[in-house]
């Protein structure tokens, strides 16, 4: 029992020492501008130091309840450090936000604040303070895009979302890739069930805010969403997910034959060239025709889809014939979503969205996609023959 209160007072000594310590930074630092202020700022102006005035501040190493905040007498200083009404140093704002972004609930944000505090700041308090990802978000979404994009990655993934009841809606995904090989996330739209109207109408926002020029589109094989895309890029390419198409294969075959089915479309699509995958494809064919006429048929219908990624430099193939990567992106996505069983509303589920990706389009800035440095040359000269004839 000693042990512990001789441990709790040393935490609390070590704690007053450490706000001792930031008090007496702050309030130099304040002297430094005043003093600036003064003497630099404004030296041909009748002023001069009128003492302190004490107030109290917030910060994220405790609360400061007596911060002696120099002023002038002719009222004109204010210290840059924090605003004249501000009770904290704005670290609180930023953690809010940060563990709302992390899929915390405003009620769980705003229990965890009190328990810090001891003061109650209700989940509307917390919401107001996320609010201010609203106005960055329309923002955001109404940005001007480059025009051109060597690869447009199309993908939707479902979340549980409140209006009166619960069901599932989509968040449509738009990803491109620069000409220079960096990966962006477009935008993104909350809402309803995914179809190709929906599609359309996000590709159409896209070309209205700049993005002209597309070589390749790479999405799954959603009724509708070739057409729609190629309403809108015309000129562009389209690339079905090779890997979506062999998972919905393999679950429509018999269990025994699984395993060799998979070996034998990779032969199709790990081919190097256009003419040995449809060489590869006809021995699937032969092997396969009688006894998954259905599926075997299915490939060779979508085939001329599969396959376009043949066209394009070896260097990037591995990350254009599959929707895979953003995917993974996606996952990354409903892991801060994930906590919430079900979002209390549109907003909600946008400024989480919105926060998540800003990280990730800062992490993707860094570096190029693979393979898209040594294609560059190549990509241009397709670029040339299909935007400017």
């Amino acid at each position: 029992m000693s042990s512990s209160i001789n441990n709790s007072t040393l935490t609390d000594q070590l704690e007053q020492m450490l706000k001792s310590f930031v008090q007496e930074k702050l309030e130099l630092i304040m002297r430094e501008e005043l003093e600036n202020f003064l003497n630099v700022e404004n030296p041909d102006v009748p002023n001069s130091k009128n003492g302190y005035y004490q107030r109290s501040l917030d910060t994220r190493y405790g609360k400061i309840e007596k911060l002696s905040v120099p002023r002038d007498r002719q009222g004109e200083f204010q210290t840059q450090l924090f605003a004249p009404y501000q009770r904290r140093d704005g670290w609180l704002e930023e953690a809010i936000i940060k563990m709302y972004q992390s899929g915390m609930s405003t009620r769980e944000v705003g229990k965890f604040i009190e328990r810090m505090f001891g003061s109650s700041y209700s989940a509307t308090t917390i919401s107001n303070i996320t609010e201010v990802a609203i106005e960055d978000i329309q923002a955001w979404q109404q940005r001007k895009l480059h025009q051109r994009y060597s690869v447009l990655y199309l993908d939707g993934m479902y979340i549980r979302l409140r209006r009166d009841t619960v069901a599932n809606e989509v968040i449509y995904f738009v990803v491109g890739v620069t000409e220079d090989g960096y990966r962006e996330l477009l935008s993104f739209y909350v809402g309803g069930q995914e179809n190709a109207l929906g599609w359309k109408e996000m590709l159409q926002d896209l070309y209205q805010r700049g993005l002209k020029e597309v070589l390749l589109g790479v999405f799954d094989g959603l009724p509708g969403l070739e057409e729609a895309f190629k309403s809108i890029y015309p000129k562009a390419d389209v690339q079905r997910c090779v890997v979506h198409k062999v998972r919905n294969t393999l679950n429509r075959v018999r269990k025994k034959d699984r395993e060799e089915i998979a070996e034998d479309l990779k032969a199709i699509y790990r081919s190097f060239t256009r003419s040995q995958a449809e060489e590869q494809f006809h021995l699937f064919q032969e092997k396969w025709q009688t006894k998954y006429p259905r599926e075997v048929s299915s490939w060779e219908n979508d085939l001329p889809v599969l396959l376009t990624f043949l066209k394009y430099p070896s260097s990037i193939r591995s990350v254009i014939y599959t929707t895979n990567w953003i995917e993974r992106t996606i996952k990354e996505i409903r892991k801060r979503l994930r906590p919430m069983n079900s979002l209390p509303d549109i907003k909600a589920a946008e400024k989480i969205v919105y926060l998540t990706v800003q990280d990730i389009n800062e992490k993707w800035s860094e570096r190029k996609l693979r393979g898209f440095a040594s294609a560059y040359t190549c990509l241009q000269d397709m670029f040339k023959e299909r935007y400017e004839k």
